[in-house]
């Protein structure tokens, strides 16, 4: 709940770049908002671990709810660096977003091979059972 004030007093010393005040309270709770649906997903797997059904078709909506939520964050992430990257006078910031695109990518690389790594253990399971 702080981010509107952090943004309107942010307006209130900068009155130039006040117009950037919704967007980037938009874009913040979006953010914000990834990350919980991430904690819950993996809560949710956590909890199949627990009761051992993570080799199951449940665990995969999870894991894709995750990637869903790490891939709409990091195409947000883009949109953010190509603006500023667009519009700043100091290599700085565009330096920074580029080194925090660069490590989605990577985690959400790292969630689609995870991805398919579950989803071949699951199959396995599943022979496995079928053959007991």
């Amino acid at each position: 709940m702080s981010l509107p004030g952090q943004f309107a007093h942010m307006a209130q010393e900068s009155p130039d770049m006040a117009f950037l005040r919704w967007p980037a309270t938009v874009i913040t709770i979006f953010w914000v908002l990834c990350v919980q649906v991430v904690i819950i997903c993996i809560w949710q797997l956590l909890t199949l671990v627990q009761k051992d059904r993570i080799f199951s078709s449940t665990s995969m909506r999870w894991v894709n709810l995750v990637l869903g939520a790490i891939g709409a964050a990091w195409l947000t992430l883009v949109g953010v660096f190509l603006y500023i990257g667009f519009h700043a006078t100091d290599p700085g910031m565009p330096l920074v977003l580029a080194l925090m695109v660069a490590v989605g990518a990577v985690v959400g690389l790292v969630v689609v091979v995870m991805r398919a790594l579950l989803k071949q253990a699951t199959t396995l399971r599943t022979d496995m059972e079928a053959v007991i």
